[in-house]
């Protein structure tokens, strides 16, 4: 990497425009330096709040890269950010937590506060989870939310912590209720309304999400033959003004099989007949081999086969802190107007 502090400088000055741009909407989560499209593959500079949070993916940097790469960040942002490393470039991925390279400051990994849109954020350089906890590709489509909120309902669905329907809430939506399987995920979510009071109050629901939107689609939950299924909350039948679908990659469980590659239909389809008749469908899809305009003709065609034809459908990219050299992010979004 003996061309990163060049790259790095180069990132962080293209950046200006939009750092001052986001500074103005409350916003102080963002990605300073996106390793794949900008000069050093398997590596992230991510500024959350007082944070600045390195990662590398493919190979660990030494002690002077990084020492040289935090340096920059905050010489380019004029703010002391306290600096977390973790390099998850072995066991598939996992953070490696033996800080070899670099052990960082408690004060550092103390629970912090991040902004975004003008909301507080529970921010935690290193967590029991893998990933940190606000996903900053999806900022656009949490600030699309909190403008097209107001008085509707929103079902957050694979929620994550709560990101989206906290966004809802401050857009003035009547009811929001977020969808996850893993309780922490929720109990951040919780957190994260905590730390907005002025905010309504959300629901919230540990549920797998086959049985959970099944239901709420008007469909039976069936078991799978010679398998007996755990047991499920049940809900009634329910259709929402606003619904956003963001799933992971791939994931497995009782109840069937998330594969955004082979299978995005399965997702898909409950999640269309669980939105309101001129209700609007948010829908994602994260992984890069997947190309906009082949999935974006599967959504419409498995929209259609349900008799609910897309009256608009608008593509949402991430911000230009998340560049893409050939106009195809890993994230992709559509906003579904039925």
């Amino acid at each position: 990497m003996s061309t990163l502090p060049q790259s790095l400088h180069a990132a962080l000055a293209r950046r200006q425009p939009l750092i001052a741009e986001l500074h103005g909407q409350g916003t102080d989560c963002y990605r300073l330096f996106h390793g794949s499209q900008e000069g050093a593959p398997g590596l992230t500079c991510d500024r959350y709040g007082p944070q600045l949070l390195v990662q590398s993916f493919h190979q660990p940097l030494t002690t002077d890269e990084l020492l040289t790469l935090a340096e920059a960040c905050r010489e380019s942002l004029q703010a002391p950010l306290q600096l977390v490393y973790n390099d998850r470039s072995g066991n598939h991925s996992r953070i490696d937590r033996s800080d070899a390279v670099h052990s960082a400051d408690a004060t550092a990994l103390e629970d912090q506060i991040g902004h975004e849109w003008g909301l507080n954020y529970r921010v935690r350089g290193r967590h029991p989870g893998q990933d940190p906890l606000l996903f900053l590709d999806l900022r656009n489509a949490r600030g699309w939310v909190k403008q097209h909120s107001a008085g509707k309902s929103v079902l957050n669905l694979f929620a994550y912590t709560c990101g989206v329907g906290l966004c809802a809430a401050a857009g003035g939506a009547r009811r929001v209720l977020n969808l996850d399987f893993a309780e922490g995920n929720l109990a951040v979510g919780r957190e994260n309304g905590l730390l907005n009071p002025e905010l309504p109050a959300m629901d919230f629901l540990q549920s797998d999400y086959f049985p959970a939107i099944r239901q709420l689609a008007g469909l039976p939950v069936s078991q799978r033959r010679g398998h007996k299924l755990p047991g499920y909350p049940r809900i009634q039948q329910e259709q929402f003004d606003l619904v956003l679908l963001d799933p992971p990659a791939w994931a497995k469980s009782a109840f069937g099989t998330v594969d955004l590659l082979r299978d995005y239909q399965s997702l898909l389809k409950p999640a269309i007949m669980a939105t309101a008749e001129d209700g609007v469908l948010i829908c994602c899809n994260n992984l890069a081999r997947v190309s906009m305009s082949d999935w974006r003709e599967q959504v419409l065609r498995c929209a259609s086969k349900l008799g609910r034809p897309v009256r608009d459908c608008q593509a949402l990219g991430p911000a230009s802190d998340f560049p893409s050299a050939d106009n195809n992010p890993p994230l992709k979004t559509l906003i579904l107007q039925f």
